[in-house]
């Protein structure tokens, strides 16, 4: 049997002024002996944060073990269900020592208490850091921090004492790193397809005269058409397809914005929202497939909250409306807006399902994302029994069996990131500090 050598090495962009497109997987990439199942398919993780916390009613099921019935937010998960692990009674702290919104953020992903100060900022670095810094020695960026909430108009937000930068961000490189999430769909797209060198001035220029990313790598992409196969040219085709579908629609996002409006207060629920997150996501598609990154953290929207869902005929800003004190009326509302961004990250689960590796499995086969929030009860600004979720294969590394697990109650949100990073290669005895300090591994072992 012959054995040919990589007709292209993987890590491969298209080259042009201004502009550097990265190429999905293809065959032309791996050995001829990669369909023998040879082949080192990365990784992917990613955490989903959705604020103010989630109504309990349509989150979490009311029976544990495999046989769980779907809630109104996880039928929106329904067809990835085999990939779908539901944690009920994780705590993320406790409520009556940290703020539960400022804490809810701060602690989820570094299980540490935020240090209550408005300029001396100290919590903890958090786990999405940790595989970064693994993950990241293979790719062109370690991580991508995304948000809907411009953080800049929000930095003076501060509340209980407690500086805003806490309720804006859910990642941190260092106790005193905050690292910020971006709300730009063009930076997020310059990220992943700008050169970042020294012409910045051919990208302005590329950008100002709305040309396609792809008009100035037409020569590079010719070229690697001539050296790949029909099945992988095919390929690169739809990929390229996508890239300019998403480009188009930040374009489109982006002339909006030149439309002279009378004076007036600007909102913080920017319109069209619906579409800002569908493109977030998109961009985070895009970012997996072409191994740009295999880390990212992405908040729908802030704790503290003020946008209204107008597209859900809501006239009452978000965190307002979580604070119902049982009143029916808005703690349905507040409901509907958890379903509505369930639904969102569901469109995104079907598009990492219908994105497939080399092997033929699905980025989603090949990625764990967590989905949740820092509080469990918002009402109350209680940090426990938060809502967490696990979707994806991760490559079987973390659970062979879906359904919905009750662990003892009191149970560290903390010791799902010890689990996470010890199946992932990571050795971890323990992780976050004080309230939030893990107290071993989880068992993700679903009874019937």
């Amino acid at each position: 049997m012959m054995i040919f050598k990589k007709a292209i090495p993987r890590r491969t962009f298209l080259q042009g002024l201004g502009a550097s497109v990265a190429l999905p997987m293809l065959d032309s990439m791996i050995p001829a002996l990669a369909n023998t199942g040879d082949v080192n398919i990365p990784l992917r993780v990613g955490y989903n944060y959705t604020p103010n916390g989630i109504i309990r009613d349509v989150f979490r099921p009311k029976a544990a073990g495999a046989n769980y019935e779907i809630t109104q937010v996880l039928k929106h998960w329904e067809d990835h269900r085999d990939q779908l692990l539901v944690l009920s009674n994780l705590d993320n702290g406790e409520s009556e020592s940290v703020s539960g919104h400022v804490g809810g953020s701060s602690m989820w992903l570094t299980g540490v208490k935020p240090n209550k100060s408005l300029s001396e900022i100290h919590c903890g670095k958090s786990v999405d850091q940790v595989f970064a810094e693994k993950f990241g020695q293979e790719t062109p960026l370690s991580s991508l921090q995304l948000c809907i909430e411009n953080a800049a108009e929000l930095a003076g937000q501060s509340a209980g004492g407690y500086s805003s930068a806490y309720t804006n961000t859910i990642s941190w490189a260092s106790p005193t790193t905050p690292l910020p999430m971006e709300h730009r769909p063009r930076e997020i797209f310059e990220r992943l397809f700008g050169d970042g060198g020294t012409d910045a001035k051919a990208r302005q220029q590329r950008i100002g005269r709305q040309y396609s990313i792809l008009d100035f790598v037409k020569e590079e992409t010719s070229r690697i058409n001539k050296r790949i196969g029909a099945d992988d040219s095919n390929k690169l085709g739809e990929y390229l397809e996508a890239v300019r579908e998403v480009e188009f629609r930040v374009q489109m996002a982006e002339s909006k914005t030149d439309i002279e409006l009378p004076e007036m207060e600007k909102p913080l629920g920017i319109p069209p929202h619906e579409e800002h997150l569908r493109l977030m996501y998109d961009l985070l598609v895009l970012a997996f497939q072409t191994d740009m990154t295999r880390v990212f953290t992405f908040m729908v929207a802030r704790e503290y909250s003020e946008m209204v869902y107008t597209q859900l005929g809501h006239t009452d800003p978000y965190h307002p409306l979580t604070h119902h004190r049982g009143d029916p009326n808005r703690k349905r509302q507040a409901g509907e807006i958890d379903v509505f961004h369930a639904q969102m990250f569901g469109e995104f689960l079907n598009k990492m399902e219908a994105t497939k590796d080399i092997d033929g499995s699905s980025l989603l086969d090949n990625s764990m994302i967590v989905y949740g929030a820092g509080m469990g009860d918002a009402d109350v600004h209680n940090q426990w029994n938060i809502p967490v979720a696990l979707l994806g294969g991760a490559k079987g590394k973390l659970f062979k069996q879906s359904g919905h697990i009750e662990y003892a109650e009191g149970t560290p949100l903390a010791n799902l990131h010890v689990t996470m990073l010890n199946s992932f290669g990571i050795e971890t005895e323990s992780f976050g500090g004080e309230l939030g300090i893990s107290s071993g591994p989880l068992d993700l072992g679903v009874k019937a």
